[in-house]
């Protein structure tokens, strides 16, 4: 009898044991399911782009490849401060005297995975993008300098660049004020610093080349964020539009040689344009051999 009652407290044992092991089975496949799930339902943004990383998934129209990066070396502490002029001060003559503070940040200085990326690269290294009512910026290695304004009220933009002309996009890397300029009378629109801004920063200019295969689209915003379920960017790039949801650079491969056109337009979930005098923007770019 009592071989009989080991024979059956050993039988149970081994029925218990097959019992855990189905049940961890169970378990181990019930969380592949979930991660799998997690990875099918990863954020895909309204244009077709799925973001894995450092790199997205191309959106592709009219012979044109446009997909975001994230793999730059990053600058979380880089501080610039503009002393001069003042926010709404009165500047005479047309020269106008910009004075920066920068901290956490080397001015002149090559980023240090600037051999990494395969787009267009200052040879004089990192910089502050200026950017006068969202013309085209002109850029500056040192943190003083002179710049010709016309008479009148103005939109100056700062912001910090790595030596690739990407922007570094947190609140205290940038500066954003109005200024006066000469005798002009005050514009009767007043600017309003608290509203949602997008501001047009890269392509620009001529590309030769190398730099044509890829051109980084940048831009800059104030006062809002992008998602999937709010504010967007429609990026149309010669006639072919792409929705950007995500403030990243993108790279565009595929652009013709000779002119290009850029046009981004800062709307709001349903599409439309959010008010505000900078949110639509067009520029055209050349490319070159």
């Amino acid at each position: 009898m009592k071989k009989k009652h080991v024979s059956f407290v050993a039988i149970a044992a081994m029925l218990l044991a097959a019992a855990c092991d189905g049940k961890r089975s169970e378990t181990t496949t019930g969380t592949n399911s979930t991660a799998m799930s997690d990875h099918d339902g990863m954020a895909v943004d309204t244009a077709g782009v799925q973001h894995q990383g450092a790199m997205g998934t191309p959106m592709e129209k009219g012979g044109l490849k446009v997909y975001s990066y994230s793999n730059s070396v990053d600058f979380p502490d880089a501080d610039l401060d503009l002393k001069q002029p003042e926010k709404n001060g009165k500047v005479t003559g047309d020269s106008v005297q910009f004075n920066y503070e920068v901290k956490n940040f080397q001015l002149s200085q090559q980023t240090t995975d600037a051999g990494t990326h395969e787009h267009a690269n200052s040879k004089e290294g990192q910089h502050i993008h200026n950017i006068v009512d969202n013309e085209p910026y002109t850029a500056h290695y040192k943190p003083t300098f002179k710049k010709a304004i016309k008479p009148g009220q103005h939109v100056v933009l700062s912001f910090l660049s790595r030596s690739y002309h990407e922007s570094i996009k947190h609140d205290d890397a940038y500066d954003l004020r109005v200024i006066n300029v000469g005798n002009a009378a005050s514009s009767a629109a007043k600017f309003d610093e608290n509203g949602q801004h997008l501001f047009y920063s890269r392509p620009k200019g001529e590309y030769k080349g190398a730099d044509t295969k890829k051109v980084m689209l940048d831009f800059y915003l104030v006062n809002t964020k992008l998602a999937q379920d709010g504010n967007k960017v429609r990026a149309t790039i010669n006639g072919n539009e792409f929705i950007l949801d995500q403030w990243l650079p993108y790279l565009v491969e595929g652009l013709p040689m000779g002119e290009n056109t850029f046009k981004l337009e800062l709307i709001d979930n349903k599409g439309q344009v959010i008010p505000g005098p900078f949110n639509t923007v067009e520029r055209k770019i050349t490319l070159a051999q």
